[in-house]
């Protein structure tokens, strides 16, 4: 079986991992700093803090702007669903929006009309690795009409004095918008390092931050890393260093327990040394794949790469055109048949249980639906081979034609 995603894994990673086990620090300490600031020199941003999940990173920065009961987020219909839980966390209103026609990113017109007084943050989310419109999101927080209606309750919203963009960038680890990296395009990014990611720390997440000049980003790092370690004053590397005292710290808010370990930050550095590698293996899988599915009228092939936008060419998400959902389904088992596993991204957050419970209605996002319905992600790792991406494209080929003729 042709797996979907496996971990790019070898003896460099093992050796740097080992290293790291017997050096006598596990936990966060140099290599997540060394990883952070190799993060911020690779996308051009301001600062990064590592942690644990991408979840973590982005409830992290909602709750530092002080997103609360009774505020609303406005986020894609069409995302995983760490993208709405982290708003229900905060006790705020998950506020969905459609999709675009020309692709899988969320449609900025439906952003604009979802917009109200009780806005307080964006979370645009670049599904399969190719960014969003940035320039229009951006543009669209700062209008005049726009900032009129934001109404801040924090220091922090006071301070950036309009709705914050915090890009779900858990895909697009290297895309490029505009010529600028993501993690480098809006006020925050935040990337997953999570095991089927294009860079992986097994698990694990990053925020990246480039807000204007009067929000001081050293204070929100130290505030961020205050918030990952419950909200003690120092971590366990800072107590280390220093005279007798350095032991005492401070318990400054209740927080929560979700920083990076050195043993991640290290698979982290291999990772990110050879990605450039990495990406250029996965330019050629998608070159493969569109070469083969390019003469077939039944294929939708994703967009990846245009004058603005390059993908991080994470998922390559072909849809079956004039497929109904149970006949993508039925094609599905028949490539598992052939002895090669696909996957779908996502079910749109209204087909699950948790926000249908809610009240969230499939039939208010068609787009998301339409899309959805005929979409299969196809393997994308740097280890599959020429011989295994023939296997994969006949296995397609040859499930469309058996369940549509």
């Amino acid at each position: 079986m042709i797996p979907f995603s496996p971990p790019r894994m070898d003896q460099v990673t093992v050796d740097e991992v080992s290293k790291v086990l017997l050096s006598g620090w596990i936990t966060t300490g140099p290599r997540t700093k060394l990883f952070e600031e190799k993060i911020s020199e690779y996308v051009g941003c301001r600062k990064t803090i590592c942690l644990n999940s991408a979840t973590a990173g982005m409830e992290l920065v909602l709750r530092w702007f002080g997103v609360k009961a009774g505020d609303e987020v406005i986020i894609p219909a069409y995302t995983y669903c760490a993208t709405a839980n982290v708003v229900l966390h905060c006790g705020a209103i998950p506020v969905m929006v459609d999709v675009d026609e020309k692709d899988f990113n969320i449609s900025v017109a439906a952003i604009r009309s979802k917009i109200t007084s009780k806005t307080k943050a964006i979370i645009p989310v670049d599904i399969s690795g190719l960014p969003c419109d940035y320039d229009a999101i951006n543009s669209l927080v700062r209008e005049s009409s726009i900032q009129a209606l934001f109404t801040p309750a924090t220091d922090e919203q006071k301070t950036l004095g309009r709705i914050m963009v915090m890009a779900d960038a858990a895909h697009s680890v290297g895309s490029s918008y505009k010529g600028k990296k993501q993690g480098s395009v809006t006020d925050v990014a935040v990337f997953s390092f999570h095991a089927v990611k294009n860079l992986t720390t097994a698990e694990g997440g990053a925020v990246c931050m480039n807000f204007p000049d009067r929000l001081d980003t050293d204070e929100i790092y130290k505030k961020l890393n205050t918030k990952s370690l419950h909200g003690q004053s120092k971590d366990a590397l800072a107590k280390t260093q220093g005279n007798g005292s350095a032991w005492r710290y401070d318990v400054v808010e209740p927080g929560y327990k979700c920083n990076m370990m050195d043993i991640q930050a290290a698979i982290g550095l291999v990772e990110l040394d050879r990605y450039d590698d990495n990406l250029n293996r996965r330019k050629d899988i998608f070159a493969h794949y569109t070469n083969a599915f390019s003469s077939h009228n039944w294929a939708i092939l994703p967009t990846y790469l245009n004058d603005e936008k390059e993908s991080s060419y994470h998922l390559y998400m072909i849809r079956i055109k004039g497929a109904t959902e149970d006949q993508r389904d039925q094609i599905i088992q028949e490539i598992f048949a052939q002895e090669v596993a696909v996957n779908v991204h996502f079910q749109p957050l209204p087909l699950l249980t948790a926000y249908k419970n809610l009240g969230y209605k499939m039939e208010d996002y068609p787009e998301a639906f339409n899309k959805y319905a005929n979409e299969i992600s196809l393997p994308v790792y740097y280890d599959l081979n020429d011989e295994q991406l023939e296997q994969v494209s006949t296995a397609v080929i040859n499930a469309v034609h058996k369940i549509l003729g």
